[in-house]
């Protein structure tokens, strides 16, 4: 049974990076951001939800969200996925084993592959939206900025 996190303290992780450095998610405290999970590299539903993300990442900074992208890969297969998108502007992390997924409730589909999840996290570290994008990223990734707005008053 999936537990909803919505008004719930963000879980607390750290990553390695696709460049091989760390990311500690406490960096982004006092921010609003948004931690999507993404189940394959190279599935099609996978690129079209990062290169969503990368279209429209100006309008995430322009409301001051940062966004962070987590797959079940290899450091060396997130550097591989994120140059063959034309690099993206935002890091993808490591999380070879789904211990954050896990953490964050991402359920498994069909037992085999994790789900597509996105968490909208507020400056206080509270997970304030969650959207699960199993088929539509580009539809997800508009109800994330116009969740945003909502919040942030940017029309």
């Amino acid at each position: 049974m999936k537990v909803n996190l919505v008004g719930q303290p963000a879980p607390h992780f750290k990553l390695e990076t696709d460049a091989g450095d760390f990311f500690d998610s406490t960096s982004l405290n006092g921010t609003w951001r948004v931690v999507f999970f993404y189940s394959r590299h190279n599935s099609p539903t996978c690129k079209r939800g990062c290169l969503t993300f990368k279209q429209q990442h100006d309008l995430f900074q322009s409301a001051g969200c940062s966004v962070v992208g987590i797959g079940p890969g290899t450091v060396e297969e997130q550097a591989s996925f994120k140059l063959g998108l034309g690099d993206l502007p935002f890091q993808l992390l490591s999380d070879p084993g789904r211990t954050v997924g896990m953490m964050y409730n991402v359920p498994m589909h069909l037992g085999q592959f994790p789900a597509k999840s996105s968490f909208l996290i507020d400056p206080n570290n509270n997970i304030h939206y969650v959207y699960d994008w199993l088929f539509r990223p580009r539809r997800h990734v508009a109800k994330i900025l116009a969740e945003i707005s909502k919040v942030t008053g940017d029309d």
